[in-house]
C-alpha cells in the first residue's frame, strides 16, 4: 500500500515526498500540472529554506541576497537587516519546482496526473484520485480543494480586508544585493534578485487594481524599471486563508493548504518545507496527530510576527511609522529579520 498519497506538486507536496522518500516510505503525487509550474510569489528563498532544501540534496540556483531592506516608498528612507545565518537565494519559481521534481523522481517518486477532487477515509486507509493509501497529504495550495471538502476552512475573520499578491519580472541588473521591501499607504513592492540581469517586483495590497496603478504609488522604483517588462503579470490571493487543524483523521495539511497568514514576512517558503519534514517524522512515528502540535510551534514567530505587521499595516498611521521606526531601531529590526531567516 502506498505510504503517503500527496495531493499537489508544488514546492510544499514535493518537499514532503522527497522527505518521505528518504525515510523509506513509498511515496505517490498527485498532480494534474506538468512541471514546471508557475505561481504569484515573491521568489525569495530565506536561509533557512535554503539550507533545509540543499539537506534534501535539492540542488538549488539562484542569486544571493544578504538581507532585507525596507523603504519609504516615497522618501526612499529605509532600514537595513543582514542575515547572520548565510544569504538567501532569489530563485524563479519554475526553477524551485522544476529542481524539487527532479529529486523527486531520482528517489523513485511517482507522479499520477490526475487531480484529487473527492475524499474517503476509514480507520485503515485513506482514498482518492482512484488510489489508496494509509495518509493523503493535502499540499493543494491556498484554496485547497481538500480543505474545502472536508469542511476545514476556516472562515475569514471579520474586519480584515483580503490581500492579494501580484507578481511581474523585469529585465534589469539588479541594484541590491538585499530584498527591498517598498512600503506605500495602501501596499508594500517586494524587489527580488533573480539573476545576474533579472529582477521580480512583487506587490501585496488589499486594493484591487492593475499592476502599473499599484507600481504608480511607488515613484522611486518606477522610475528604475524599464517601461516593458519581461514576464505578464501573476496574480494570488485572497492570501488569509484559514484551516481548522492540521490533522483530520489520515488527512494532514502542509504548505498554503494548512493555514496561510500573509507572505509579508517571505517566510512561506521555510515554514512549508520544515513542517513537511515535521509530518513524516511524525507519520513515521506512528503519531500522526502530533504533527498538529508540531506545526504550531514551528509557526509560531511567522504567525506572530506577520500578524503583528498586518495589524500595524491597516492603520495608517501606525503603517507610515513602521520604516522610520525600523531605521530608529537598527538592531531590533535586524533581529526580527534574522528570528525568520
Amino acid at each position: 500500500m502506498i505510504d503517503l498519497l500527496i495531493a499537489g506538486g508544488g514546492p510544499a507536496g514535493l518537499a514532503t515526498a522527497i522527505h518521505g522518500a528518504l525515510a523509506g516510505l513509498e511515496v505517490v503525487v498527485v498532480e494534474p500540472r506538468p512541471t514546471p509550474i508557475d505561481k504569484a510569489c515573491g521568489e525569495g528563498l530565506m536561509p533557512g529554506a535554503v539550507r533545509r532544501l540543499r539537506d534534501l540534496g535539492v540542488p538549488v540556483a539562484g542569486q544571493p541576497f544578504h538581507g532585507i531592506r525596507y523603504v519609504d516608498g516615497v522618501s526612499g528612507r529605509h532600514a537595513e537587516g543582514l542575515f547572520r545565518a548565510g544569504p538567501g537565494l532569489g530563485t524563479r519559481r519554475t526553477e524551485l519546482q522544476a529542481a524539487l521534481a527532479e529529486r523527486a523522481a531520482q528517489l523513485g517518486v511517482r507522479v499520477v496526473r490526475q487531480r484529487v477532487e473527492g475524499v474517503s477515509q476509514d480507520g485503515d486507509a485513506v482514498n482518492a484520485a482512484g488510489l489508496t493509501a494509509r495518509y493523503l497529504v493535502a499540499a493543494d495550495g491556498l484554496h485547497s480543494p481538500v480543505r474545502r471538502a472536508l469542511g476545514l476552512s476556516a472562515p475569514p475573520a471579520p474586519g480584515r480586508p483580503a490581500r492579494y499578491g501580484l507578481r511581474r519580472h523585469y529585465a534589469v541588473e539588479p541594484w541590491s544585493d538585499l530584498v527591498e521591501v517598498h512600503w506605500s499607504a495602501h501596499c508594500e513592492a517586494y524587489v527580488t534578485p533573480l539573476g545576474p540581469d533579472r529582477i521580480g517586483v512583487a506587490v501585496l495590497t488589499s486594493e484591487q487594481a492593475p499592476f502599473d496603478v499599484q507600481l504608480a504609488r511607488f515613484p522611486l522604483l518606477a522610475g528604475r524599471l524599464p517601461a516593458s517588462p519581461a514576464a505578464p503579470v501573476r496574480g494570488a490571493g485572497p492570501l488569509r486563508q484559514g484551516s481548522r487543524v492540521r490533522v483530520a483523521g489520515r488527512v494532514l495539511f502542509v504548505g498554503d493548504a494548512a493555514g496561510y497568514v500573509d507572505a509579508l514576512t517571505g517566510e512561506g517558503l521555510t515554514l512549508a518545507v520544515t513542517a513537511a519534514g515535521e509530518l513524516v517524522r511524525c507519520v513515521r512515528a506512528g503519531r500522526p496527530q502530533a504533527y498538529e502540535q508540531a506545526w504550531r510551534e514551528l509557526s509560531r514567530s511567522y504567525r506572530t510576527l506577520t500578524e503583528s505587521l498586518l495589524w500595524a499595516r491597516h492603520r495608517p498611521p501606525l503603517a507610515r511609522r513602521i520604516v522610520p521606526l525600523a531605521a530608529r531601531l537598527p538592531r531590533v529590526f535586524t533581529r526580527a529579520v534574522n528570528l525568520l531567516a
